[in-house]
């Protein structure tokens, strides 16, 4: 979609090379994502493999995340799968309409920028929500149901939060954790966990800040890889002994 006449010039957005300059106020949406925020999607989970230097383990493709995030027959709302998008103009986003069809309504709100902020992947991170052609994706939360039997209820377990490089340290990482746990405690989940890297004092102290609570008794485990294959029913040479 080609960029509406307004978007070029306007009191707090300036457009130039591809670029948008955004000053003095930033608007956010924070929306479920949809089918048609697929190439956003992989383009993001792309990039925080490479943040973490994993790109060589980025296997996804939009037909596989497709069929992970948006199924013919999906599980109840946030019991999936779910992926919040935070979406970022120049200018207000309207006021949502009644979403009882997406089940979530959009949070909007208005940040003051102390540096000016810019866009600079105009047409690769356009959003394609609906027709506001001057609103770009941000950042993402991806989150789903997990279960303990030490509680009656399903929690949440946070996988991950990702921000564009230009959209950090302006406090719109606590608005999207901030979604997240808002959406747990009023839909009746019992918590929201995931892993908290040590080597990054940054992210560790802001879940803190959050409220996250550490454990430092527990290890992280993970059986993957080959060492999972061996225990496929189709391999002879599982190890049959007693534990």
């Amino acid at each position: 979609m080609a960029p509406a006449p307004s978007e070029t010039i306007t009191t707090d957005a300036s457009s130039e090379n591809n670029n948008v300059t955004i000053t003095e106020k930033i608007y956010t949406r924070v929306r479920l994502a949809t089918k048609s925020d697929l190439s956003h999607i992989y383009q993001l989970f792309y990039q925080i493999h490479e943040y973490h230097n994993y790109t060589h383990l980025y296997k996804a493709t939009e037909s596989s995340l497709e069929g992970l995030l948006f199924k013919e027959n999906p599980l109840p709302l946030f019991y999936g799968p779910s992926v919040l998008l935070l979406e970022v103009s120049p200018t207000p986003f309207n006021e949502p309409k009644n979403t009882t069809d997406e089940g979530f309504k959009p949070v909007l709100t208005t940040f003051d920028l102390k540096f000016p902020v810019v866009e600079g992947e105009v047409e690769e991170f356009r959003s394609k929500y609906d027709d506001k052609s001057d609103a770009y994706i941000a950042g993402y939360a991806f989150f789903y149901a997990n279960y303990s039997c030490f509680y009656d209820k399903p929690g949440f377990y946070f996988e991950s939060l990702y921000f564009r490089e230009s959209y950090r340290k302006l406090g719109m990482g606590k608005l999207l954790f901030g979604t997240v746990a808002s959406i747990a405690a009023n839909n009746g989940f019992v918590s929201v966990e995931g892993i908290v890297a040590v080597w990054n004092k940054k992210s560790y102290d802001f879940y803190i800040n959050m409220g996250v609570e550490i454990f430092d008794e527990f290890r992280y485990g993970k059986l993957h890889g080959e060492n999972l294959q061996k225990y496929a029913d189709n391999k002879d040479k599982n190890d049959q002994g007693s534990c």
